[in-house]
């Protein structure tokens, strides 16, 4: 991989992580600083209802925090776009639709065919 396409995902998954984490912050932000108080069981209830959506939404999001700061690691260590099952480079295609992907199509294939197969 060259320099430029390295450097083309450092940046975009230093953009996206940037975006995650100010999305985090906003989110916390907003929850401690709502004071709402509702006399109706039935405003309550959907207010807690859109919260605990909210903290799923942000808990997958931080998943994938956790993911994109490991794949920027992989850019520093010069492993980013190797698959760490076959070792060979992973599609550019594939790096651009999931740029933190670990696995080649091939072995994501097979991974989730296995998996199928064990009901997991």
């Amino acid at each position: 991989m060259n320099q430029e396409t390295i450097d083309y995902f450092r940046d975009y998954l230093t953009q996206r992580l940037q975006e995650l984490l100010n999305r985090a912050d906003n989110t916390v932000t907003g929850m401690t600083n709502q004071k709402e108080t509702f006399p109706d069981p039935t405003d309550r209830a959907s207010l807690e209802s859109d919260r605990n959506f909210m903290l799923r939404i942000r808990d997958r999001e931080n998943k994938l925090i956790k993911k994109i700061r490991k794949a920027l690691d992989r850019i520093e260590d010069g492993s980013f776009g190797i698959c760490e099952s076959c070792g060979e480079d992973i599609s550019m295609e594939r790096l651009k639709a999931r740029p933190v992907t670990t696995l080649c199509i091939e072995c994501k294939t097979k991974q989730e065919a296995m998996e199928k197969a064990l009901g997991l």
